[in-house]
């Protein structure tokens, strides 16, 4: 659901009272765990981490005006997502997603090419979004970028 909130404590504030435990969980996790370099704010009406003008001059390729995305939480509707676009680049990252994912839910992971959806607020892997949030540098994440995403 798009927020008009225009700072991450306006957006945490206006969360429903049964998502806001797990969306800290969740973001405490990402924050916890994010590489060097990585940044939080809001982004296309969600929390965002992204890599910053000051790190990545060159910015997103849809809009340069943009931070380089690197992961977003954002409460929805009928559920709660991450979307982490390094699953959708790196097929070996969303493997062992996949395969962890399994090993730590009991319900059948949800997901998009880059979107994990969480509509069981007791069954959500904290920990795995933080191992997630971890496995990629920011280097390694501009130069997967370079090589997929912009071409």
């Amino acid at each position: 659901m798009p927020t008009k909130a225009t700072t991450v404590t306006d957006y945490l504030n206006a969360l429903p009272e049964d998502r806001k435990v797990a969306v800290n969980k969740l973001r405490e996790q990402i924050l916890d765990n994010l590489p060097k370099g990585v940044v939080e704010h809001i982004s296309y009406g969600m929390l965002g981490y992204v890599i910053p003008h000051t790190v990545y001059p060159s910015g997103y390729h849809c809009d340069n005006k943009l931070p380089l995305p690197f992961m977003n939480l954002a409460n929805q509707k009928n559920f709660i997502a991450v979307y982490s676009m390094l699953l959708y680049a790196k097929p070996d990252l969303m493997d062992w997603f996949v395969t962890e994912y399994s090993k730590r839910c009991k319900y059948k992971l949800d997901m998009g090419k880059s979107c994990v959806r969480f509509k069981k607020m007791e069954d959500i892997p904290f920990e795995l979004i933080g191992e997630l949030t971890a496995k990629v540098t920011v280097q390694e994440w501009i130069e997967i970028y370079e090589n997929s995403i912009k071409k």
